[in-house]
């Protein structure tokens, strides 16, 4: 199976128009069969691993800060407890062929440094505005983008 790495903000809420589109792009990974790497947490992380178990296929692996995993939200079919707190970030990006983020603050603009580093395509809605970051206005936009760069 193909693995993509999903970045955003933990503090984006059910109601938010960021929280939205990563679910709506849960989905459509989902449907991709794809594993879905992420920090694990709330917010966009929730949001993305509640779309994908919604969509019925994909995988879902949150790479967690703490040592027990009671950070991880109820949408993870692998907990990955590394007791590293934010310095798991490169874990994260790592583990995906292509990162996608999703808004965002500091943790995402620091796992975008990390994706840089490894030359990872970035492909961002409402994230931070980074050289080499590929900047999307729609979900179609970056899941056809994503579909280029996972032929």
């Amino acid at each position: 199976m193909r693995q993509v790495a999903v970045i955003g903000s933990s503090s984006a809420l059910p109601e938010d128009e960021i929280y939205q589109f990563a679910y709506n792009l849960g989905l459509e990974l989902g449907k991709r069969n794809l594993v879905v790497v992420c920090g694990g947490r709330t917010g966009v992380m929730e949001a993305v691993c509640k779309g994908v178990k919604d969509s019925g296929k994909g995988i879902t692996v949150g790479i967690l800060t703490t040592y027990d995993g009671s950070d991880g939200n109820p949408y993870l079919d692998i907990k990955i407890n590394t007791g590293l707190g934010w310095n798991r970030n490169p874990l994260v990006v790592a583990s995906g062929e292509v990162v996608l983020a999703v808004g965002g603050h500091f943790g995402t603009l620091s796992e975008i440094a990390y994706a840089k580093i490894l030359n990872k395509t970035v492909i961002g809605y409402k994230t931070h505005r980074v050289e080499g970051v590929i900047q999307v206005s729609s979900l179609e936009e970056m899941l056809e983008l994503l579909d280029s760069h996972l032929k």
